[in-house]
C-alpha cells in the first residue's frame, strides 16, 4: 500500500507534528519521530508537504558511491538521515525560532566534527610514537582522515556499529594510511597490529565508544587505483579526494593528490555528482508524489543507504 499526501493518517499526524511544534518550540526530524508514533515515511512527508509547516536542512550533501543504487552515485546524507539529524521543522510564518534553532545545530555539527577530528589526530599521534621514530623517519607515511568529519558534518547520533552491532558515538572515522613503496612489510604489519588494537580499544570502551575505519595501502596502489577501472577503485579514489592531512608526511600527501589529479579523476568524480544531484531530486519527487509503495522506496534504497538498513527499521 502506498503512503499518499492526502490520506487520513498523514493529517492526523500533521496535526500531531504542528502541535508539537507550537508547544517545544522548532524540532529536529529524530525529536519529532520519537514524540509522534507514526513511520518515518510518513513523518518525513508530512513535514515537507505541509503548508503549516517548514523544514530548513543544516549542513550540506556531498557524493557517495552506492553499488546499491541505480549510477552507483547518491548523495549523503541520506533523505532520512538528513531529516532526523540535520534537519529543523518549525512553523511557517515564524523564521524568528527556527533560525535560533537551526544556528544551534549548525554549532553542534561543527563542534562533533571538531572533536572526532582532534580524537583521530591523538589517536594517530599516540600510534605513531609506539610505532618507533626509525620507521617513520626513514619512510613516507601519511595518514588522511575522511568522510563525514572532513565535510564537518559529523553526528554523534547512536548508531550499530557494522561488525558487532553494539551502539557507537554517530559518525565513524574513516582513515587512509598511506606509505612509500619501500617500507617492509614486516614495518606494515606492525602498524596495521597497533592501529587495530587501538581502534578496538576506542570501541570498547564506554568513555570514547567510537568506530574507526581504516585501510593501509602503499602509493603503488594508489595509482593503480587512479586508474578508476572498477567500483572499489573508484570508492578509494573518492575517499583520497575528498581526505585531508592528518598526520604525517606532507610531500607524500600532496603526491597523492597530484596522482588523482593527473589521472582525470576529479573530472569523473564531479560527473558522479552531477548524477547523484539528479537521482536524489527525482527520488524525493517519487517519495512526496508518486504514491510509491513503502516496500519499492526500501528496494530502490531512496530513502536511506543499505549501509542505514538496521538503524532505521
Amino acid at each position: 500500500m502506498g503512503i499518499g499526501i492526502a490520506n487520513k493518517e498523514m493529517s492526523g499526524v500533521e496535526k500531531d507534528i504542528i502541535n508539537l511544534v507550537r508547544v517545544e518550540g522548532p524540532c529536529t526530524g529524530l525529536e519529532i519521530k520519537k514524540a509522534i508514533d507514526a513511520d518515518n515515511l510518513v513523518v518525513w512527508k508530512t513535514c515537507k508537504a505541509s503548508r503549516e509547516l517548514q523544514v530548513r536542512v543544516s549542513g550540506k550533501r556531498y557524493l557517495r558511491l552506492d553499488r546499491h543504487v541505480d549510477g552507483l552515485a547518491r548523495l549523503s546524507p541520506s533523505i532520512l538521515r538528513e531529516f532526523f539529524t540535520y534537519s529543523v521543522v518549525g512553523l511557517s510564518g515564524d523564521p524568528g525560532p527556527l533560525d535560533k534553532r537551526c544556528k544551534e545545530v549548525n554549532n553542534r555539527i561543527y563542534e562533533i566534527s571538531r572533536l572526532k577530528f582532534e580524537l583521530a589526530r591523538q589517536m594517530i599521534s599516540d600510534i605513531m610514537n609506539e610505532f618507533g621514530d626509525g620507521a617513520s623517519k626513514n619512510h613516507q607515511i601519511c595518514f588522511v582522515i575522511a568522510g563525514d568529519i572532513v565535510y564537518d558534518m559529523a553526528h554523534d547520533v547512536p548508531r550499530p556499529e557494522r561488525s558487532t552491532g553494539r551502539l557507537v558515538r554517530g559518525s565513524d572515522i574513516d582513515l587512509v594510511a598511506v606509505v612509500d613503496d619501500n617500507l617492509p612489510d614486516t614495518h606494515i604489519n606492525r602498524l596495521d597490529e597497533l592501529i587495530y588494537q587501538k581502534k578496538y580499544r576506542m570501541l570498547i570502551d564506554p568513555s570514547v565508544n567510537e568506530e574507526v575505519d581504516y585501510k593501509i595501502k602503499r602509493l603503488k596502489l594508489v595509482r593503480e587505483q587512479a586508474r578508476f577501472n572498477n567500483f572499489k577503485h573508484m570508492v578509494a579514489c573518492k575517499i583520497l579526494q575528498e581526505g585531508v592531512l592528518l598526520y604525517g608526511n606532507e610531500n607524500l600527501y600532496h603526491t597523492i593528490k597530484a596522482i588523482i589529479k593527473e589521472n582525470g579523476v576529479l573530472e569523473k568524480l564531479d560527473e558522479f555528482e552531477r548524477l547523484a544531484k539528479i537521482f536524489r531530486e527525482k527520488a524525493e519527487e517519487s517519495i512526496l508524489f508518486n504514491d510509491l509503495d513503502k516496500a519499492k522506496v526500501e528496494e530502490m534504497h531512496l530513502f536511506y543507504s543499505a549501509e542505514e538498513f538496521e538503524e532505521f527499521e
